[in-house]
């Protein structure tokens, strides 16, 4: 039976909290936690595989979402908390990492951004506004995912001796860092403009 038709698959009502976006969502919150494990513990590839599963899942559960009307309340709130968890649990384990090129400072300034953002979102919404993602915060997370992979990458670099890798693996690792960190910050403050705004509107409305 094809993929492509939508028979072979039953549409949940929109009440239903365990479907197959659900399902991904925890399943990506269990690699998490194990990627966070592996990285503290030295298992950088296994690390690095199972990162890259995780955070390629975040697509298909929202395809799969949109596609099939499998969008829940639950899975409003499921979605986005598992990706914060995925990209804090390795971005914390990579601090405890000598030569990770990930700095508590960097961590901080993305958690609380994170935080921050979470608050405005929780308020606005509260209110009956629109507070939807933006394209900043999709390229921070962009970004945080390609500075984990890359730090991932010298890890094992270092831990295997390959030299002729790890001077340019040094460098992208900490220009794509500081490159998440720069624009996680301006994201962040996207984030307060919009919220500003909405605010200012209800208000005049």
């Amino acid at each position: 039976m094809a993929i492509s038709d939508s028979r072979a698959f039953p549409v949940a009502p929109s009440d239903q909290v365990w479907n197959v976006p659900n399902a991904l969502s925890t399943v990506r919150l269990i690699l998490a936690l194990v990627v966070g494990l592996l990285i503290e513990y030295g298992y950088f590839v296994p690390g690095l595989v199972l990162f890259v599963i995780a955070a390629a899942t975040d697509w298909l559960d929202g395809w799969w979402a949109r596609k099939y009307d499998q969008i829940t309340k639950l899975g409003r709130i499921l979605d986005p908390f598992v990706d914060k968890i995925i990209i804090t649990a390795a971005l914390v384990a990579l601090v405890g990492q000598r030569g990770s090129q990930i700095s508590a400072f960097m961590v901080t300034l993305i958690l609380g951004r994170e935080l921050l953002v979470t608050s405005i979102r929780a308020m606005v919404e509260g209110k009956g506004g629109d507070f939807s993602a933006r394209w900043l915060g999709k390229w921070k997370m962009v970004l945080q995912c390609a500075a984990i992979v890359s730090s991932l990458m010298l890890l094992s670099a270092n831990a295997s001796q390959e030299v002729a890798t790890r001077g340019g693996l040094h460098w992208t690792t900490l220009g794509l860092a500081w490159g998440a960190v720069v624009i996680t910050a301006a994201s962040g403050v996207d984030y307060v403009v919009q919220a500003l705004r909405i605010s200012r509107n209800s208000q005049h409305g």
